[in-house]
């Protein structure tokens, strides 16, 4: 697993709380109540596919030189911290998980 810097961390934290945001925004309001976390997560991970997608399509188009090359190395710098960020996050949810898991009852 890379190391991971701390301006690196904050970086990714702070792309995937503005698409937190801006899924959340996007979403449709109903009455008060806040979307539920299922939604959010759900738009959250769609986003992350996007940025993937993006990605991937402009490291396509540098290859046949239709794009430009700090275009291809944000959009890929943007896809590694996001991936970065899903991951450490399926890790806190799995140790959560087992954190609950080895509850007496």
């Amino acid at each position: 697993m890379p190391d991971i810097s701390p301006a690196s961390a904050v970086a990714a934290y702070g792309g995937t709380a503005r698409a937190a945001l801006d899924s959340a925004s996007a979403m449709p309001k109903r009455g008060l109540a806040a979307p539920d976390f299922g939604s959010m997560l759900e738009q959250v991970g769609k986003n992350a596919l996007d940025i993937g997608e993006k990605a991937e399509s402009l490291s396509a188009k540098a290859i046949t030189g239709q794009a430009e090359m700090t275009d291809v190395v944000t959009a890929v710098s943007s896809a590694e911290l996001t991936l970065q960020t899903v991951v450490a996050v399926r890790d806190k949810v799995v140790t959560a998980y087992q954190e609950i898991m080895r509850m007496p009852i």
